[in-house]
């Protein structure tokens, strides 16, 4: 007798569950990004002094970050259903950790209208599909770095009518270091990935490094920072410049590579910021 069809076969294993992903619509895809949103508030904290509420001001504005980038998808693609939900979800996100910090330091609101202004030049970008354009970049570097002053001033009493941290000199100062090196990022991140193959775009990568390495070494001939600070600020700016001119002519890195290497260069960046002011 023939054995029945299929008998002397190895049972079949059931599948492997499938695992279960975050859609993409609500995980902002920018991997460099993060270190831009976070070390602004956290400088702008420690010059201040650290306390709970710049923690949740720091989750707060996390919060806002993922609505900003949901709130782009949306208008990029042209209103789609499918961005809607991350868009109310984080709006939801952000207004119940944003009360709090409202309720507490009122004067909060005063930076309103600048922030107000850089969202929506921002948004208009996005509406137009421009948002990796390099005016895009620097209007949300402006907002990013802003943040520095606003975390600087949380929980001072204000001057004036001035909005709280604007009349704290430490904490400008802190916001232009930020905002000289996250500049730099654009093109440096463009020569490695979307404008790869313009030579243009290098060049001006390099270039603008080159100057913030003379820029340091200005400082620190000046006397601002002195000392180890001024030699931390310069060996910071050589190292970004090296960093602009090698790798980009190692061909194609991966997106995620790059974000993990502007988390390094954030972190060191921040501990030259904080020696300096």
């Amino acid at each position: 007798m023939t054995p029945a069809r299929g008998a002397d076969r190895a049972p079949s294993r059931p599948a492997p569950a499938r695992r279960r992903r975050v859609p993409r619509a609500w995980v902002p895809n920018q991997h460099g990004a993060w270190a831009m949103v976070v070390a602004p508030p956290v400088v702008g904290a420690l010059v201040a002094g650290p306390t709970g509420w710049h923690a949740l001001l720091v989750v707060a504005w996390l919060a806002a970050y993922c609505l900003y980038f949901a709130a782009t998808q949306w208008l990029r693609s042209g209103r789609r259903p499918r961005y809607r939900s991350p868009v109310l979800g984080y709006a939801a996100a952000t207004a119940v950790l944003g009360v709090p910090l409202l309720v507490a330091a009122p004067a909060l609101l005063r930076w309103a209208p600048a922030f107000a202004v850089l969202l929506g030049v921002s948004l208009r970008y996005a509406a137009r599909r421009a948002d990796r354009s390099y005016g895009n970049d620097l209007v949300t570097i402006a907002a990013a770095v802003l943040l520095t002053v606003v975390a600087a001033g949380l929980g001072g009493t204000p001057a004036g009518w001035w909005p709280p941290g604007a009349d704290d000199p430490r904490a400008w100062a802190a916001a232009g270091l930020l905002a000289a090196y996250l500049v730099g990022t654009v093109p440096y991140v463009k020569s490695m990935i979307r404008e790869r193959d313009r030579p243009a775009t290098y060049r001006l990568s390099v270039g603008y490094h080159a100057a913030l390495v003379a820029g340091a070494v200005a400082l620190a001939a000046a006397g601002r920072p002195a000392g180890a600070a001024g030699v931390a600020l310069v060996v910071v700016a050589a190292a970004l410049l090296g960093r602009a001119a090698a790798l980009p002519r190692r061909g194609r890195v991966r997106p995620a590579v790059i974000g993990a290497g502007e988390v390094v260069a954030t972190i060191a960046v921040v501990g030259a910021v904080l020696a300096a002011v």
